[in-house]
């Protein structure tokens, strides 16, 4: 079989990393890609917004499948040029994509079908949001409608915060056509996790649960960013919750999709919140969670490429998933999620033993060597008998390599730990 993968962050080079393992694959491309996956994937010169020259590529090397990485491309349509060409491709029509592209269309759908999520009003006039936003407790969620690149979300402590938030969106128009509607949603409470599957119509593949950290420094302090880093499994969450979430949340989408003449085809990712009162939807995605995928696919000993045709063939692939944990570190550039300063040369890493993966993201090529080209630059994981061990190994790592140009993390997972320990009164858990 001959793919393409559609993207050029880590999210797809891990995707590129795994479909390449798979048996059933001859080729890999991966349009545009970036430098720092030419081991795994060929690059080739076609960016995401090119429907035309991506369409292209794919009849003149007879493609058997396309995987579509971000969600722009899926909300402009890709996946529906590809398929009127008889390409078979992994990702949702921009119909469905509309769950990830329109909060305001997802929160509507929640509401008509009983799917549990946060309470909330939309609103598109700046006095009118201000006077809701007055009556309304702190903290407070303000979301941007549209696709923000995961910068749209802004949890508000106190009113300050939250009415330059909506000044920023509905006035400044920070992020321009995607925020002149904002969403206004009480603010969940307890423990957050990432939730994905392969979805076919009303068929739903779960795969395992992680969790991403969101906010850009230590002890999720800073602003939101689009992910400093996520480890796999979760064992706080524990088993009957996530089939709670299948059945009360993942399923139910699914089929209200199908309802609305929406079918959806791809992984549909679902951030959710276990409260009080059970797990609810924080925001759902249309694609791959990034940096989750970074961290699930090493566990995954199932061949992702034989689950995806299946699933496409609407059949139930069974997921076979490894013991071992996995904790992935984002790398950044200083300034990031704000402006940054590209250009840094990265460090040669030297690989021993072979359980850490450097995943490439916003990175250029120069005669000598790659260097940085965007926010976040690259994810360093490595995988662990048990999670502790997991982190200690990618901390090790990185220490090897910090330069004042960029920054990371130190506390990816530890909240885990942390609760882990005093649950089982020792410095060690045990893995789910």
């Amino acid at each position: 079989m001959k793919i393409l993968v559609v993207g050029r962050g880590g999210r797809e080079h891990a995707l590129c990393e795994k479909i390449a393992s798979s048996p059933l694959v001859d080729k890999v491309f991966v349009a545009p890609g970036n430098p720092g996956m030419r081991s795994v994937a060929i690059t080739v010169p076609y960016l995401e917004d090119d429907q035309q020259g991506l369409v292209r590529f794919a009849r003149q090397h007879n493609l058997d499948l396309v995987v579509i990485g971000p969600e722009k491309p899926l909300v402009d349509g890709l996946a529906d040029r590809f398929l009127e060409e008889g390409i078979p491709v992994f990702g949702p029509s921009p119909r469905a994509a509309q769950i990830e592209g329109s909060k305001s269309f997802a929160k509507a759908l929640m509401a008509k079908y009983g799917i549990p999520t946060a309470d909330y009003r939309e609103f598109t006039a700046y006095t009118e949001a201000r006077s809701y936003l007055e009556q309304s407790p702190v903290p407070i969620v303000i979301k941007a409608d549209g696709l923000a690149a995961g910068k749209g979300v802004v949890v508000a402590h106190t009113k300050r915060q939250a009415q330059e938030s909506l000044e920023e969106m509905l006035q400044g128009k920070k992020f321009g056509e995607a925020s002149s509607k904002v969403i206004i949603e009480e603010c969940l409470q307890g423990e957050e996790f990432s939730l994905m599957a392969l979805v076919q119509g009303e068929l739903v593949v779960p795969l395992d649960v992680a969790q991403d950290h969101k906010r850009a420094l230590d002890g999720n302090q800073g602003p939101n960013t689009g992910g400093m880093g996520a480890y796999s499994p979760v064992p706080q969450i524990p088993s009957g919750v996530v089939e709670q979430a299948i059945a009360e949340i993942l399923e139910p989408t699914a089929k209200a999709l199908v309802l609305e003449g929406r079918p959806f085809t791809g992984v549909l990712y679902a951030g959710l919140m276990l409260t009080s009162e059970g797990p609810k939807v924080i925001e759902f995605n249309a694609r791959f969670g990034d940096p989750e995928t970074q961290v699930l696919l090493p566990r995954l000993e199932s061949d992702l490429v034989a689950a995806m045709l299946a699933v496409l063939a609407g059949e139930r692939p069974k997921l076979k998933w490894s013991s071992q944990g996995m904790v992935g570190v984002v790398v950044a550039s200083k300034g990031y999620p704000g402006p940054v300063q590209g250009g840094v040369l990265l460090p040669s890493f030297r690989f021993e033993g072979g359980s850490v993966s450097v995943y490439y993201s916003g990175v250029a090529e120069k005669e000598e060597g790659l260097v940085s080209a965007g926010g976040r630059v690259y994810l360093a994981g490595c995988l662990g008998d048990n999670l502790r061990e997991a982190q200690q190994k990618v901390y090790d790592f990185l220490c090897q390599y910090d330069q004042p140009e960029f920054f990371y993390r130190r506390d990816i997972g530890q909240a885990c730990l942390d609760s882990a320990a005093v649950q089982s009164g020792s410095d060690q858990e045990e893995p789910r």
